[in-house]
C-alpha cells in the first residue's frame, strides 16, 4: 500500500480533485491591483470593537481598490456556537456600513465562490486533504487525549518545545500499511499535517506594516482535520481564501506567530499565498495604569453593541476606528470635517506597529463633531430610529412634541461652526426634558436649583422678576444680550468677564452670572442649549410661568 491507496481508503467517496475545484473556482475576473478582502468570524459571541476594526480595514482597502469585500462564516468550532450570533454579527456589520459584495448575509448568501458558511464546505476541504494524503504531507493520527497530554508533560520536565513534531510526532513515523491497519481497526483519528520545517531556522515573511521579518520555521505537524469530519481554523481559512480569491488578509497581530504554518500549508500544495496586514491589538489602559487588550469579559466597549445601544452616530464610530488606523487621519480631518471618510486615501504604511490605545473620550469628542455637521432633519430621524429601540423616554418625548422636538435640535445647527450639545444620541433627553412643562414641573420640585451661593437671595429674585417683566422676545438676539448686559449694572454686575477680572471688588459679579440666573431659573441646570433660542422656544408666556414658579420657591 501506498499514498494513494492510504488516501483512498479514508475518503473513498471523494471523486473530485484539485483540477475540478480549480475549475469551479476559477480566478477572479478584476482589474489590476484590485484587492480582496474577506471579514470571516466565529459565530461565538458578539462583534468585537477589534473585528469591526480589522473589517473596517479589509472593507476600505476593498472598496478604494475597486476589489471585492466577502463575508465567510468559520462555524468549524460548533461546540462554542452561539445560535443566531452569525445573523447578528452581519446585522452589526451592516449596521456601521460596512456592507459585503458577497459571502454570508444571515438569511441567505450571494456570490460564486461560495458556500460561505464552512461547516457547508466540508466536502472542498476533504479534496485537498485527499491530496495531502497523496503528496504525503498529511496523515492519520492515533494519538487520544491522554496521548497528547503524557507527550506535554514529558516535554515540559525535559524543557523542551511543546508540540507534536519530529521526533514527538508519534504517528508520522508508522508505515503506510500499519496506518492503513489501524483504521480498518476502527480507530479514531484525526489527520495532521506533515511539515518539513526546523524551528531553529527562520523563514522570511512580509507583512504589509510592518514590512520584512524573519520568524522561526513551524515544525509542528498540526491538526487540519478533526475527528468530527471538519476542518480546523488553520487548514480551513487557507483553502477558503485559495478557492475565494482572497488577495489580503487583515486580522490582528495575535496571529503573526501563525504565519509560518500557514505558509508552509499554503507552499506545501503548490498554492501562491496571500499578503498578509498583522494589525495592531486594540489596547487600553486599567485602573492600575497598566496597558492590556480590550478584553471581552472585562470591558463592555469591547463590544460594539455597546456603542449602537449608547447612541454612538455610526460616522464618529468610524471616524475613530480610522484615527487608529492610520496617523495622518487626524489631520485630513481637521482639514476636511464636512467630508466623507471614503474620501482619505488609507495605506498600510500609516499604521502604527503598537497597540493602539482606546480613547472613550476622544471618541465622544470626535461623535460630538459628527452630531453637530448633521442637518436638522437628519439629526431627528437617527434620534427617532435610536428612541425607538433604546430610549423610551426620548420617544416619548418626540412622539408628544414633534414640532417642539424639531426646534429644538435646530438650535444654532446650520451655521459654519454649530453648536455641540450633544456627544451622543443617549445624551439629548436629559439635556432637553426641560422644555416639557410637566417635566420641567416635576425637575422643580425635585431639584435644588444651584445658584451661585455667593450672590445674595434677594439680589437672584429682583434680577429675575425685572428680567421677565422687561422680558422682549421680538428682539434680535443681540438686542436681547444687550438688554442682559443693562439689567446686569443695574444690580452691579459687569459688562464682560475681563472688565470684571479688571476690578473685580467692585462687581457683584458679570453678565455670564446674570444669564447663569436666567437660565437655572428656566432649564433648573448651568448648562442648556443657547438661552436666547431656549427662551424663544418656550414662548413669553411659559418663560413667565416659569420664572414665577421659580420665584415663589426662593
Amino acid at each position: 500500500m501506498n499514498n494513494v491507496d492510504l488516501a483512498e481508503l479514508i475518503f473513498p467517496d471523494v471523486k473530485e480533485t484539485l483540477a475540478d475545484l480549480d475549475k469551479k473556482y476559477p480566478p477572479r475576473n478584476l482589474k489590476d491591483g484590485a484587492l480582496v478582502t474577506r471579514f470571516a468570524p466565529s459565530p461565538t459571541g458578539f462583534l468585537h470593537t477589534g473585528s469591526l476594526f480589522t473589517s473596517l480595514v479589509a472593507y476600505t482597502v476593498s472598496k478604494q481598490s475597486g476589489g471585492v469585500f466577502f463575508f465567510r462564516l468559520e462555524d468549524t468550532d460548533q461546540k462554542r456556537e452561539i445560535e443566531g450570533s452569525g445573523k447578528e454579527l452581519i446585522e452589526q456589520l451592516n449596521y456601521f456600513g460596512i456592507t459585503p459584495d458577497e459571502g454570508y448575509f444571515g438569511d441567505h448568501e450571494k456570490g460564486s465562490y461560495g458556500p460561505y458558511v464552512q461547516s457547508k464546505r466540508a466536502d472542498i476541504y476533504k479534496v485537498v486533504i485527499k491530496e495531502l494524503i497523496k503528496m504525503g504531507r498529511a496523515y492519520p493520527c492515533f494519538c487520544s487525549s491522554e496521548d497528547l497530554n503524557l507527550l506535554r508533560t514529558t516535554q515540559e520536565a525535559n524543557k523542551v518545545i511543546p508540540g507534536y513534531y519530529g521526533l514527538y510526532a508519534k504517528c508520522r513515523n508508522y508505515s503506510v500499511d500499519e496506518l492503513a491497519t489501524m483504521i480498518k481497526e476502527g480507530k479514531p483519528y484525526v489527520i495532521r499535517f506533515k511539515s518539513m520545517g526546523d524551528h531553529t531556522k527562520y523563514v522570511r515573511v512580509h507583512d504589509l506594516i510592518r514590512g520584512d521579518l524573519n520568524l522561526s520555521q513551524n515544525d509542528q505537524d498540526i491538526v487540519i482535520m478533526k475527528s468530527d469530519g471538519l476542518p480546523t481554523y488553520h487548514f480551513a481559512h487557507l483553502v477558503d481564501d485559495h478557492y475565494m480569491g482572497t488577495t489580503t488578509i487583515t486580522r490582528g497581530e495575535e496571529w503573526l506567530s501563525s504565519l509560518p504554518i500557514h505558509l508552509e500549508l499554503f507552499e506545501s500544495i503548490g498554492w501562491k499565498a496571500p499578503e498578509y496586514a498583522h494589525l495592531p491589538v486594540i489596547m487600553k489602559v486599567d485602573e492600575n495604569g497598566n496597558r492590556r487588550k480590550l478584553s471581552k469579559r472585562k470591558d463592555a466597549e469591547a463590544a460594539v453593541s455597546y456603542f449602537i445601544e449608547k447612541g454612538y452616530p455610526i460616522e464618529g464610530i468610524i471616524k475613530y476606528l480610522l484615527t487608529i488606523a492610520n496617523s495622518n487621519f487626524e489631520e485630513w480631518l481637521r482639514a476636511n470635517p464636512k467630508a466623507n471618510v471614503a474620501d482619505f486615501k488609507f495605506t498600510f504604511e500609516k499604521m502604527s506597529l503598537d497597540g493602539a490605545l482606546f480613547d472613550l473620550p476622544k471618541l465622544r469628542n470626535i461623535s460630538k463633531e459628527v452630531l453637530a455637521y448633521k442637518d436638522v432633519e437628519t439629526i431627528c430621524k437617527e434620534a427617532y430610529e435610536y428612541a425607538s429601540k433604546y430610549d423610551s423616554d426620548l420617544l416619548a418625548f418626540i412622539n408628544k412634541q414633534e414640532d417642539l422636538f424639531k426646534k429644538i435640535m435646530n438650535i444654532e445647527r446650520n451655521q459654519e461652526h454649530p453648536r455641540k450639545d450633544y456627544d451622543v444620541y443617549s445624551d439629548i433627553f436629559n439635556k432637553i426634558k426641560f422644555f416639557d412643562s410637566d417635566i420641567y414641573n416635576q425637575m422643580l420640585d425635585s431639584t435644588e436649583l444651584p445658584f451661585n451661593p455667593f450672590i445674595e437671595k434677594d439680589l437672584i429674585k429682583n434680577v429675575l422678576k425685572e428680567f421677565v417683566d422687561n422680558l422682549d422676545l421680538n428682539q434680535d438676539e443681540q438686542s436681547w444680550f444687550n438688554s442682559m448686559k443693562e439689567l446686569g449694572s443695574k444690580y452691579g454686575f459687569a459688562n464682560s468677564v475681563k472688565e470684571y477680572k479688571k476690578n473685580a471688588e467692585q462687581f457683584k459679579g458679570h453678565v455670564g452670572d446674570v444669564a447663569e440666573m436666567v437660565r437655572i431659573c428656566i432649564t433648573t441646570s448651568k448648562n442648556s442649549p443657547n438661552l436666547y433660542q431656549t427662551l424663544s422656544i418656550l414662548t413669553l408666556d411659559e418663560v413667565k410661568r416659569r420664572v414665577n414658579l421659580v420665584l415663589s420657591k426662593i
